[in-house]
């Protein structure tokens, strides 16, 4: 992936800056990825920019409007952490005005596996005779994008499972809610929830739990909510029907849109793969699978899992109710304490 040129260590300096004004904007871009950019004279950065939402300047054009001192930029290395755009969407190509402003040097992380892109953008600024390398820190590139690029590669949205479970195994007591979690790990899921654009859950905890599936513990968008409920036994009166965000009802009788509630239609038998297909085709490219433990069995016995985020109380021992999903030979990459839970993180 990368070019004949060669790069140095402050060629990664300068892209992990790129990362980190990426990640300012996560949650908010969709269905765009997320592209830092700064540019650098003579080891000094004169300017830097992110993308912070669709419709938006694009990165590379934030951080050429914030250089002072236009008559650098020729003499200037431009930084993204994704290749820059060959196509006219709302707004121009970013090659053509890396091209026309004349850098330097433009270096690349990550190239951009979408078919409007795809190596156009960097062929343009090749051929305008300017240096281009890419492949810098190429993989933190790609982990910072891995909501577009999974759904882009696998058509289908970066999915997250995530439950919380008693020092005994149980996610629920005698079969009714019990709160297993602290007000800190519910202020991190709330927080997850404005970084990811869908949540889901099953029938059974939307009729037990009654949630209203939003942010509100932190600063963010509400994501869309997705309620796999086949025979609609939930009331229409129910939290997750309000109007605080979107909400697709996927059910085996009715294909209807009434205002933010969408009714889609799928086959009960084997939904996994179907509904795979309707959340690409609603251009869902993460989600949050909140339960119950049917709904994420499915996702775990199907393989089609990303990232798990388990939450583990050992102090409470609930002795009956509904056992949590069997996950086994799983190692954690991450463990985080908060207070008296534990936060195991997975990777598929």
């Amino acid at each position: 992936m990368s070019s004949l040129f060669s790069f140095n260590m402050q060629d990664e300096f300068y892209i992990k800056r790129c990362i980190e004004l990426a990640s300012k904007a996560i949650g908010k871009t969709y269905p765009n990825p997320l592209v830092g950019s700064v540019i650098v004279h003579h080891d000094k950065i004169i300017g830097e920019g992110y993308h912070h939402k669709a419709g938006e300047n694009h990165a590379e054009i934030n951080a050429i409007n914030s250089v002072e001192d236009k008559s650098l930029i020729p003499e200037s290395t431009i930084y993204v952490s994704l290749e820059p755009c060959a196509h006219y969407g709302k707004t121009p190509p970013c090659a053509l005005k890396i091209k026309e402003l004349g850098f330097k040097r433009v270096v690349i992380g990550a190239m951009d596996s979408h078919d409007k892109v795809n190596g156009k953008g960097k062929k343009i600024i090749q051929d305008a005779g300017i240096e281009v390398i890419s492949g810098v820190l190429e993989k933190e590139c790609i982990t910072l994008n891995k909501r577009f690029f999974t759904f882009h590669e696998k058509k289908r949205p970066y999915i997250i499972l995530k439950w919380a479970q008693s020092g005994d195994g149980f996610i629920d007591k005698d079969f009714k809610p019990f709160s297993i979690s602290n007000s800190l790990v519910n202020q991190f899921v709330h927080q997850l929830r404005a970084d990811e654009q869908a949540i889901l859950v099953g029938t059974q905890t939307a009729l037990n739990d009654n949630p209203s599936l939003t942010v509100r513990n932190v600063e963010g968008t509400n994501p869309v909510r997705i309620l796999l409920d086949f025979d609609l036994k939930v009331p229409a009166d129910f939290n997750i029907y309000n109007n605080e965000a979107k909400t697709i009802v996927i059910n085996a009788t009715k294909e209807e849109i009434q205002d933010h509630i969408h009714f889609i239609k799928i086959n009960k038998e084997n939904f996994v793969q179907e509904l795979m297909n309707v959340l690409y085709k609603e251009q869902i490219q993460s989600l949050i699978i909140e339960g119950g433990k049917f709904t994420l069995q499915q996702f775990i016995n199907a393989n089609l899992w990303d990232e798990a985020i388990i939450i583990k109380n050992e102090n409470f021992k609930l002795i009956n109710g509904t056992e949590a999903p069997f996950f086994t030979d799983r190692k954690s990459f991450k463990k985080e304490e908060l207070r008296d839970n534990i936060i195991e993180f997975y990777k598929n």
